[in-house]
């Protein structure tokens, strides 16, 4: 942003003002605009779901003073660790409200915050499944570990053994059953 232009002129994008190397060149300016814009999306979020600071802060795992500095864009020195507490808990509340209440685009953006957000359910973020069925995500796996040169052997066993679980099973089965 240039000393002439206006912060409505920089516009208000969700990602950060570029960084350059070494992270001199920042225009403090820039930066404040754009966690002033973070820190009012918190409180119009956390005020659309009827919680205090307090009750925020405390879902999250934060300190109340912390969330009021992110909320009034005093604190530019906010540890990611604290916003993204922050957005899960926000998140998790929306997603309980009513479909039609939520607009499609914040609908959007809750469910792209939930596929970015880190795993491990330390915060309470949980793994998006990558395929319907766990054992798809197992096989390509261990396709993805088999070296290149390997992996047409390893699909060529594959096939024989799905070929003849195939022809075996329905015999299995129907001794089982019998």
């Amino acid at each position: 942003m240039s000393r002439h232009q206006s912060p409505r002129a920089v516009g208000h994008s969700a990602s950060p003002p570029d960084i350059p190397a070494g992270g001199r060149g920042i225009e403090e300016s820039a930066w404040r605009v754009w966690m002033r814009d973070l820190g009012r999306r918190q409180r119009r979020l956390r005020e659309f779901l009827g919680l205090s600071q307090e009750q925020l802060a405390r879902l999250a795992g934060v300190s109340q003073g912390a969330l009021s500095r992110l909320e009034t864009a005093k604190g530019l020195a906010t540890p990611l660790l604290i916003i993204l507490k922050i957005n899960a808990v926000l998140a998790r509340e929306l997603r309980k409200l009513d479909p039609a209440l939520v607009s499609t685009e914040l609908r959007d953006a809750i469910e792209l915050q939930a596929a970015l957000s880190p795993s491990g359910d330390a915060l309470g973020f949980k793994d998006l499944p990558l395929a319907q069925d766990d054992r798809i995500e197992e096989l390509v796996r261990l396709y993805r570990g088999t070296p290149e040169r390997h992996r047409a052997g390893l699909l060529s066993v594959v096939r024989a053994m799905a070929l003849g679980l195939s022809k075996t099973l329905p015999l299995v089965l129907a001794v089982l059953i019998a």
